[in-house]
């Protein structure tokens, strides 16, 4: 193949003057000339077979910040080589610069980086690396085709984790947490609260947590201490149906949920306390059990990074399903879906009745606020469109405020925030339920 060098040779012979007798004769001779060239300099280009590629960098990265992977670039020929590169990724990977020019002795190496800043959380693949072999003077290159160069490109894929605004919260959620703990210490037995340790009796200590018995035993007297309920049971069920797709200011309503499940995951493993996470549409898309321990917290973030939302109905009866497949003993249930009518009354109510008689549910949604705007009519020129709108808004509100009342006659606890108080809201919740000891 050509490039645009070999038409500037063209021009430029079509330049020369006159030096045979016909003009037909002087153009061939010119375009032969020039095909000739072309094809010395295309056969002196490095053969691709000599290219040697491998990748190293990052394999993580949060959501908005950048990352870098590292393609080494080889050659194994012995004479040097002209190379054009194009490292291509998936879009939502967010590739800054894929193209590349390099010049390759021989037996050489040479690293490229590519900068990545994702504009969505999951698994972002590299696709293609696209070669080219210039000759020396760049009239012609050798090129594969894309099956050739899918072949010899190494895989790599990055894991963006979800966006998590919310960690900004958590020194003032652990705050409060820390405050709860040091209020029973002080306060003694109370709700919420499990035997720890026998230690000695001093000054000021409250005499009714005095240890008789072990006092007789010990021959001193001793006192019970007591400390927040641990090893207690929460789990995120998330909702990634349809309802899970609608865009709550500019990102989904799925997005919104995840974050304030990370939240309520770090704050209630610092807790102490056991997560699970379970995400179901029609089929179970992520299960995570056994999440206790803080380095398992990472489990759980992965696990979330590769959620996206399904444009199918959400089988509530098979998220119920796996819930009660578990194991019986009392957790707390937080269901991250959205206060539509028409999935709840169909899907979820049914199935309260077997979740809430042996765990506390929490059901958890993002309002739009943009649906209360439009309830409110213009002060002055409404149209007829407004006022169909500003109906139709408003009875979409009356529906969520009918559905809400119901699941509080169930016994379940409602969320209904906007996305800048949302998961604040949630950690307030677990912490209040915490504090009182109905966990």
């Amino acid at each position: 193949m050509v490039t645009w060098r070999f038409a500037l040779l063209l021009a430029a012979g079509g330049l020369l003057p006159a030096l045979l007798p016909s003009p037909w004769l002087m153009a061939l001779a010119v375009v032969i000339i020039a095909v000739a060239v072309a094809v010395i300099d295309a056969v002196a280009a490095a053969p691709l077979t000599a290219v040697t590629l491998r990748r190293a960098g990052d394999t993580t990265v949060w959501l908005g910040r950048t990352a870098t992977v590292t393609l080494t670039v080889g050659n194994t020929s012995g004479r040097p080589m002209w190379l054009s590169l194009r490292d291509s990724w998936v879009p939502s990977a967010g590739t800054g610069n894929a193209e590349h020019r390099l010049r390759l002795p021989g037996g050489a190496e040479e690293p490229v980086v590519t900068t990545l800043v994702p504009t969505r959380h999951g698994d972002r693949p590299a696709v293609r690396v696209t070669l080219r072999s210039y000759g020396p003077l760049g009239l012609a290159y050798r090129q594969r085709g894309q099956a050739w160069n899918a072949g010899v490109t190494p895989p790599w894929t990055l894991r963006v984790l979800p966006d998590f605004p919310s960690r900004r919260l958590l020194p003032e959620k652990l705050a409060r947490l820390r405050v709860f703990d040091g209020a029973v210490v002080t306060r003694g037995r109370g709700q919420g609260t499990e035997f720890d340790a026998l230690r000695e009796y001093v000054i000021g200590d409250d005499v009714r947590s005095i240890d008789w018995r072990a006092s007789a035993r010990t021959h001193d007297v001793v006192v019970r201490t007591w400390r927040p309920e641990r090893d207690r049971r929460v789990l995120c069920l998330l909702d990634t149906g349809r309802t899970s797709a609608a865009r709550i200011g500019d990102e989904p309503r799925l997005d919104a949920a995840i974050d304030a499940a990370l939240l309520l995951s770090v704050l209630a493993t610092r807790a102490d306390d056991r997560v699970d996470l379970l995400a179901v549409d029609t089929a179970v898309r992520a299960r995570v059990q056994g999440g206790g321990h803080r380095a398992k917290v990472s489990r759980l973030i992965n696990a979330m990074a590769s959620l996206e939302p399904a444009l199918v109905e959400t089988d509530f009866g098979l998220a119920v399903a796996e819930l009660m497949r578990r194991d019986h003993k009392r957790a707390l249930v937080v269901v991250f879906t959205a206060l539509d009518a028409a999935p709840l009354v169909e899907g979820l109510l049914p199935m309260l009745s077997r979740i809430s008689t042996r765990h506390r549910v929490v059901v958890a949604s993002v309002r739009d606020p943009e649906t209360a705007r439009l309830a409110v009519l213009p002060e002055a020129g409404a149209t007829a469109e407004d006022v169909h709108l500003a109906a139709a808004a408003e009875l979409a509100l009356a529906e969520r405020d009918r559905v809400q009342a119901v699941l509080r006659q169930q016994g379940v606890i409602v969320v209904d925030q906007t996305r800048e108080s949302f998961a604040s809201r949630v950690a307030d919740v677990y912490l209040e339920l915490k504090a009182a000891g109905r966990l």
